[in-house]
């Protein structure tokens, strides 16, 4: 487990210079702004963000693959690190403080890739999350000057506060009616989108949140930081780690009770 220390410091680095980078261009006037093929947006700072973490890998890390949002897959081998720059695009192109860096390692294993370092970092907010297997999860501003997290214990979903990013998603995968059904089961529902309720799940702040369609960049880091915490973080198909396309992550008691709704 202490193999992970350095990879933890390494990955706070990369995430320094990346909010160096990312807030020097936040609600900069002459921003540029392109439409990926998928028909999302992508900044300049997007990809000035990634590299700038892909040339530090590469100095630091030359054995380890990577795999960003921005620019693909690059190298082979048991560990890669798994980028992505700017994780709330959309809210950044629109001076929206709700975005963040994502910086996760994941080891190959016996059971196929799992993610064990996670790096959370949004400066907007003045927020910063982080896990590594073993080791705990914590928010702060600084490895010597940090809070451990805990998921809350609520058990009941008519207890329970639920985050999720939009309507829309669901209703083109087919699932919104599970969606709806499950917002009415809860106490109380909220669209905070992106990293964000992963981090609450996280805190305890909330309890439980899903996603219809992700890559694997949006999750790896937010999966080993709800784990850390003493949650589940799975697949809606109930797959542990973040390489289902889709995401459910809760304080553990909630999880199954949560996948009855979402479940494809």
């Amino acid at each position: 487990m202490a193999a992970y220390h350095d990879d933890l410091r390494f990955a706070h680095v990369l995430a320094d210079a990346a909010d160096a980078q990312t807030m020097e261009r936040f609600k900069a006037l002459d921003l540029k702004v392109e439409t990926k093929p998928d028909m999302t947006p992508v900044s300049e700072a997007d990809k000035a963000a990634e590299e700038l973490i892909r040339s530090q890998l590469q100095r630091a890390r030359p054995r380890d693959a990577v795999l960003g949002e921005e620019f693909g897959s690059e190298g082979t081998g048991p560990r890669r690190w798994v980028i992505d720059p700017i994780d709330g695009t959309k809210n950044y192109v629109r001076g929206v403080p709700v975005w963040a860096t994502l910086i996760a390692l994941m080891e190959r294993g016996a059971g196929g890739d799992r993610p064990v370092v996670g790096v959370v970092s949004a400066p907007a907010l003045g927020r910063r999350w982080w896990a590594a297997e073993g080791l705990g999860a914590y928010s702060g501003r600084s490895l010597s000057s940090a809070t451990r997290l805990h998921v809350s214990k609520v058990a009941e979903l008519g207890d329970a506060s639920f985050a999720y990013s939009s309507l829309s998603g669901w209703e083109e995968r087919g699932k919104l009616p599970g969606f709806l059904d499950l917002t009415r089961a809860c106490w109380r529902t909220r669209g905070y989108g992106d990293f964000w309720p992963y981090m609450m799940v996280a805190e305890g702040s909330v309890d439980i949140c899903a996603e219809p369609e992700l890559s694997l960049w949006d999750m790896a880091a937010n999966a080993v930081i709800v784990q850390e915490a003493g949650g589940r973080f799975t697949g809606l198909d109930g797959v542990p780690g973040p390489n289902s396309g889709d995401a459910a992550a809760s304080n553990g008691l909630l999880h199954g009770a949560m996948l009855d709704y979402l479940r494809p």
